[in-house]
């Protein structure tokens, strides 16, 4: 059963004010950001906002098999929007992931969450896990192996937030609802409640 809301304001703004109020909530926090060009404006107005950041630990998503000094690491962008906020930036790695309070998730035009590539087929059946991905065919702006998040890994989050932007990726998400594609991101709707950005 697919299980999507659609926030009634999807700019920068209403999304910073999302994830500012998961970090705000008592206690520590663990979230899993997305890298793009899409999170990067977001990122700079989350980063202004007095929080609690020393409570936080940023986890990537997904993260490009590269050194996290190379500027196609998702590590990198990471460290450069939040390391003067105090939070704790921490790189992916194989094996079982912690469950986070947020995944903030980007998505492709061919519908890939995370590099969760529809020609990796992504189970979801699989057990939370970080996993390793080689892209098929490999993206010409980063042809790099992957490490992502699987289905199972996001949808046990406590919150997990899809940001979209245009009328295209809007008609796939609703497509993926009505459930005529099998596209990851249609996949993961079928596992958790998601809601989405959307301007």
């Amino acid at each position: 059963m697919t299980e999507l809301r659609w926030a009634a304001d999807g700019s920068d703004p209403a999304v910073a004010a999302a994830v500012a109020a998961i970090i705000a909530q008592a206690g520590p926090k663990t979230i899993a950001l997305p890298g793009g060009a899409t999170a990067a404006p977001i990122f700079a107005r989350l980063a202004a906002m007095l929080l609690p950041w020393d409570k936080v630990t940023v986890v990537p998503g997904d993260e490009r098999l590269v050194p996290h000094d190379h500027p196609a690491s998702t590590v990198r962008a990471l460290r450069a929007a939040f390391c003067a906020t105090g939070a704790m930036i921490e790189p992916l790695s194989l094996g079982s992931p912690p469950r986070f309070d947020l995944v903030w998730l980007g998505m492709g035009g061919d519908g890939h969450i995370a590099s969760l590539f529809p020609s990796s087929d992504p189970d979801p059946r699989a057990p939370a896990a970080v996993v390793r991905i080689h892209p098929d065919p490999l993206p010409q702006d980063a042809p790099f192996d992957r490490l992502s998040l699987n289905l199972a890994a996001i949808a046990n989050s406590a919150a997990v937030i899809l940001v979209i932007r245009g009328a295209a990726k809007r008609a796939l998400v609703e497509a993926a609802v009505a459930g005529t594609n099998d596209l990851p991101v249609a996949r993961l709707l079928k596992l958790a409640p998601v809601t989405v950005f959307w301007s």
